[in-house]
């Protein structure tokens, strides 16, 4: 059984539903043909930018690359670009991280 999806998790849905319009629309992009140069449906498409939380990764990736933001939001999680990442940049990361018993 599937739990709810959390509402940060809805929120961040619904914030980049909202960016793929704005940057179709300002590409000046019809949701037609943005979704054709993605490889997509427009259904998929539709559900990406009312902020379905339950598209696929690979359909919402299509839509980035073909923005032109795929790169920008690879880099915006990459964890060597926080604090924390490079304090801890020289240290040799666990294959696996395993919790006493």
């Amino acid at each position: 059984m599937r739990t709810p999806t959390p509402r940060r998790v809805e929120r961040a849905a619904a914030d980049l539903g909202e960016h793929v319009t704005v940057w179709r629309k300002l590409m000046e992009l019809t949701a037609e043909e943005l979704s054709a140069r993605a490889g997509i449906s427009a259904p998929a498409l539709r559900r990406i930018e009312s902020g379905n939380p339950g598209v696929s990764f690979e359909n919402v990736a299509r839509v980035l690359l073909v923005l032109g933001q795929l790169e920008k939001t690879i880099r915006a999680t990459d964890p060597y670009e926080s604090d924390l990442g490079r304090a801890q940049a020289t240290r040799a990361l666990p294959k696996r991280v395993r919790r006493p018993s």
